[in-house]
């Protein structure tokens, strides 16, 4: 074999490790952006079932507590803030808000024990347990799958590979929102 053989063979396997690299890394990146997507459609999917049980759990409530129409319209309002929500930013804040909106629905509740202990109340709310659990649990799913993409589009070399594609992106966690992280540094108060 000659010298401009043995540069040629050379030249090829960088070329063919580069382009293995790169193919791994692109490949990779597909991956881990599907995943996050796979994520927050799981979230979407919840926010959705949660928002399609409130008009039955406010109906229910609604029979009991007549007088509570702005109490109704607030999460009325946070339903549809829900559904509308077309970023993760807001769609947390919409969740926020339905939260404080279901909070207040469920302290009307505490004043009428007939509703309490009405079995189709007690059911919508073991399902809004459960829908929350799994709302908290696919939460945690994306944020955990928008960390590692986003880790991995901001390391070396992947960054590199994606300046060149030009096509993956940061995402946003699914975080509190603002107006509630207030409530969370604030400690508990307890008295006896």
């Amino acid at each position: 074999m000659n010298t401009g053989t043995i540069v040629l063979i050379i030249i090829l396997l960088i070329a063919l490790v580069i382009i293995a690299a790169f193919w791994t890394t692109y490949n990779g990146l597909v991956k881990l952006d599907e995943r996050v997507n796979e994520a927050w459609s799981d979230i979407t999917v919840q926010l959705k079932y949660r928002a399609d049980l409130i008009p039955n759990v406010v109906e229910t409530v609604k029979g009991y507590a007549k007088h509570e129409k702005e109490v109704f319209e607030g999460v009325t309002q946070a339903r549809s803030a829900v559904m509308g929500a077309k970023s993760v930013k807001s769609a947390a804040q919409a969740e926020a808000d339905m939260t404080q909106a279901l909070s207040r629905v469920f302290a009307i509740a505490e004043a009428y024990p007939q509703l309490k202990a009405d079995s189709n109340f007690v059911k919508l709310q073991e399902q809004l347990q459960d829908v929350e659990d799994k709302i908290q649990a696919s939460r945690r799913f994306y944020n955990a799958g928008a960390k590692e993409l986003n880790t991995k589009v901001k390391t070396f070399p992947t960054n590199i590979i994606n300046k060149i594609i030009g096509h993956f992106k940061t995402r946003d966690y699914f975080e509190v929102a603002e107006t509630e992280r207030a409530k969370i540094a604030e400690a508990p108060k307890v008295s006896f």
